[in-house]
C-alpha cells in the first residue's frame, strides 16, 4: 500500500492506493453514514462495516440538488450531529454527492471515499472538489473541501465493465498530456497490459495519476490558477458529455484530441504529437471525433463554468507533459472549429 497526503485550507487528506475495504472501520470515527449506489451494494454491500446506509440510483441523472434534499431528509432521520462522519463507496457521482451532502449538511461534517471505479480512483476522488450537476449542466454547484481518506482498493476494479475501465483511462491519459512524459510512454508501451488491468500496470496507472493531481492540488487548492490544468479536454469534453449523452471519459478523450489540434494550430504542438495523442487514445478504446452540430458545442461551452465574460481559461499543451493555461475567447473557438476539424457536423 502507498499513502500520498494533500494538504488544503480545509484540513488534509490521506490518499491510500492498495487498501482493502475491509479495513474501512478503522479509518471511520463518530456516527458514520455511508452512501452508495444500488450497484455497488448489490457487489460489496457484504463487506461494509456495520452501520447505516443510504443507497441512491445510478448514472448521472442522480447527480442533482434532489437527490442531496433526499441524504440530508435521511440523515435528520437519523439525527446525525456535527459529530457525524460520512463514507462515500462508490464511483465519480457517488463520491461528488458524498462530499457535497457532507460538505454543507450542518455547516459540514467529516468524509471520507471509498473508490470503486478507475475513474474515481484516478481522478474523480482526489482533490476536494465536490458537486452536483443543475439544469443538465455538470458540477454547476459545488465546494471545494478535503475528504479525509481516500481508500483506492484495487481489487474493486474487477468487476467494473470494460466501458467504465475505458472511462476511467481517459483520465490516465490526461495526467501524462499534462505533466508526465514517462507515464505517456508506459501507455503506449503497455496498452495490452494497461486494457487488462494487470496489477501492476493499475498501481502504476493510479500511483501516477495520485501523484501529479495531487502534487497540482497542494500548489492550487481552490483552481486559481496551476490546478487549471487539470481541466485539459474538459472544455469540449463537458459539451460532447451534455449534448451526446456519453461517459464522462469517453467524452473527455473527444475533448483532448480538440484541445491537442488547437494547440497545434498556435504553434505549441507538433503535428506528430497530436498524432500519438489520437493514436494512444484509439489504441485504448476511446473515441476522438464525434457526429455533433457545432452550433450546440459552443452553446454548451458558453455556459461551461470555467468562463469568464467572454474568454474561458483553456488548456493547451506546449509539447506532452507540459500543460500551459490560455485566455480564449468564445468568439476565436467558433472561428476555429470548421478549420480545425474539432468535431463532424451531425
Amino acid at each position: 500500500m502507498i499513502k500520498l497526503d494533500i494538504t488544503g485550507r480545509n484540513g488534509s487528506s490521506c490518499l491510500a492506493v492498495g487498501e482493502r475495504l475491509k479495513n474501512l472501520e478503522k479509518y471511520m470515527h463518530g456516527q458514520t453514514v455511508i452512501i452508495t449506489d444500488s450497484v455497488v451494494r448489490s457487489l460489496y454491500g457484504d463487506q461494509f462495516p456495520p452501520c447505516q446506509v443510504v443507497e441512491i440510483g445510478c448514472g448521472e441523472g442522480v447527480k442533482t440538488l434532489e437527490t442531496v434534499a433526499k441524504i440530508f431528509e435521511r440523515l435528520v432521520e437519523l439525527e446525525v450531529d456535527r459529530s457525524g462522519f460520512i463514507v462515500g463507496i462508490g464511483g465519480g457521482i457517488v463520491c461528488d454527492i458524498t462530499g457535497f451532502v457532507a460538505s454543507t449538511y450542518l455547516r459540514g461534517i467529516g468524509f471520507g471515499f471509498v473508490s470503486t471505479t478507475l475513474l474515481a480512483q484516478v481522478d474523480a476522488s482526489v482533490g476536494g472538489k465536490n458537486g452536483v450537476n443543475f439544469s443538465g449542466y455538470k458540477n454547476m454547484v459545488g465546494v471545494f473541501n478535503q475528504p479525509e481518506f481516500v481508500i483506492c482498493d484495487m481489487e474493486m476494479l474487477k468487476t467494473l465493465p470494460r466501458r467504465e475501465i475505458v472511462s476511467g483511462l481517459a483520465e490516465v491519459v490526461k495526467h501524462a498530456c499534462i505533466g508526465d512524459t514517462g507515464l505517456f510512454e508506459f501507455l503506449e508501451e503497455s496498452q495490452d497490459s494497461v486494457l487488462a488491468l494487470e496489477p501492476h500496470a493499475v498501481e502504476r496507472m493510479v500511483h501516477d495519476s495520485v501523484l501529479i493531481k495531487s502534487a497540482v492540488v497542494n500548489r492550487d487548492e481552490h483552481e486559481q490558477g496551476e490546478r487549471r490544468k487539470l481541466n485539459f479536454g474538459h472544455t469540449f469534453g463537458h459539451a460532447f458529455e451534455r449534448i451526446l449523452k456519453i461517459p464522462h471519459g469517453e467524452a473527455v478523450a473527444g475533448g483532448m484530441v480538440a484541445a491537442a489540434v488547437l494547440s497545434k494550430d498556435r504553434g505549441l504542438l507538433t503535428d506528430r504529437e497530436v498524432h500519438r495523442i489520437e493514436a494512444l487514445l484509439k489504441t485504448l478504446d476511446l473515441p476522438t471525433r464525434f457526429d455533433v452540430d457545432r452550433g450546440r458545442v459552443i452553446d454548451a461551452m458558453r455556459r461551461d463554468k470555467k468562463r469568464k465574460g467572454e474568454s474561458i481559461n483553456f488548456v493547451l499543451l506546449r509539447g506532452i507533459g507540459n500543460a500551459v493555461v490560455e485566455p480564449i475567447t468564445i468568439e476565436a473557438l467558433e472561428d476555429s472549429m470548421p478549420r480545425l476539424d474539432l468535431c463532424r457536423l451531425g
